[in-house]
């Protein structure tokens, strides 16, 4: 089967076909180009089904054929994930115009981690809030998490589900989920993609008391502060850069102090939910990194493996590489991995499943 699987970033769009299993072509464009789609579409005709990734679906648990009503449903959640909710549907409404014949169908994040333990997902609120389960908590990276998964299984010749794993995607967005019997059971991102730990422009988990603090002392709107704390906060607000890795890595290694204290305080953030997340396993297996920071920046994860030692990790060397690989020293009782994200083959995977079982009905 040839799928064309659209993923949606917070700046640009990846564009992959992949035909059985392997990617065969590859794009991106920025958000700035109104015609993209009409190029794609230009130049990959011939393929079976469309795979669009959304950050968040709600109480959708499997990858499912869209049509109206469930794009309705999808826009409700617009909110919860502003970076990139609005691009997939903008994306999904326009393949399925100018491809009125092509299944497209949707693949959701939080799908991995739909099975969470209740004690994972609940927050403690009113319970008046929460009686209808939509005021909990969704985690997201589930298609990352879930090819790290599969990838890390084949490296360490293991079964996945029987792996027991911390997978953090460390990307312009960052999280941290325990995985156990082959889904998610824990995850440091929650009801939005803004929980847990410091990101690019996102603050990650802040004391709310602080916030309403904020709020009374220096009024602003919701709508302000949701855009102070999803992209005028993290690394980006600590340093006045854009928040890339790159630039402030560039600046600390130049001595600004903001961007030192910034890349100390993104490493114990980082380490912090892992360790946490590492406590919802009966024993911890591997640790693996995903994600643009975990491929491109090799030397700020050996920095957060060598505090990770009361795990049982011990740093190796860990050169840049374009190959999936362990990365923590040879006698490190507890491997670590850097694997390279692969959200576009999950996702064709996805339109395959869905497609299956609409075609068993």
């Amino acid at each position: 089967m040839r799928v064309l699987t659209l993923n949606p970033g917070s700046s640009s769009m990846k564009v992959s076909l992949v035909a059985d299993g392997t990617a065969v072509g590859w794009t991106a464009w920025d958000l700035g180009d109104p015609g993209a789609v009409a190029q794609v579409i230009r130049r990959w005709p011939d393929v079976d089904a469309v795979a669009v990734r959304f950050v968040h679906g709600g109480a959708q648990k499997v990858p499912a054929l869209v049509d109206d009503a469930l794009l309705a449903n999808l826009e409700r959640l617009t909110s919860l994930a502003p970076n990139h909710q609005p691009l997939s549907l903008e994306v999904t409404r326009e393949v399925r115009r100018r491809f009125p014949e092509v299944p497209v169908v949707a693949c959701f994040d939080t799908a991995f981690h739909a099975d969470m333990p209740e004690a994972a997902s609940r927050y403690p609120l009113p319970r008046a809030w929460t009686a209808q389960n939509r005021l909990r908590r969704y985690g997201f990276h589930g298609l990352s998490c879930r090819h790290a998964l599969g990838r890390t299984a084949e490296l360490l010749g293991r079964a996945p589900e029987d792996l027991h794993l911390v997978c953090a995607h460390v990307g312009a967005g960052v999280s941290v989920t325990a995985i156990r019997d082959g889904h998610g059971v824990d995850t440091s991102m929650g009801f939005t993609p803004l929980e847990g730990a410091m990101m690019a422009t996102r603050s990650g988990s802040i004391d709310p008391g602080l916030l309403l603090h904020v709020m009374q002392t220096a009024p602003m709107s919701p709508a302000e502060m949701a855009d102070a704390l999803f992209h005028r906060s993290g690394l980006a607000g600590m340093t006045g850069t854009n928040g890339d890795l790159r630039r402030v890595r560039a600046a600390a290694e130049h001595g600004e102090r903001d961007a030192e204290v910034a890349l100390d305080v993104y490493r114990h953030r980082l380490g912090r939910e892992i360790g946490a997340a590492a406590t919802n396993l009966p024993r911890l297996d591997a640790v693996v990194f995903t994600g643009g920071v975990a491929e491109h920046e090799p030397e700020v994860i050996r920095s957060v493996i060598d505090g990770l030692g009361v795990l049982g990790l011990r740093a190796g060397d860990v050169p840049y590489s374009h190959a999936d690989r362990i990365v923590t020293a040879a006698d490190s009782p507890v491997p670590a991995l850097i694997v390279f994200a692969r959200e576009d083959l999950e996702l064709a995977r996805g339109a395959e499943e869905a497609l299956a079982r609409l075609a068993v009905r």
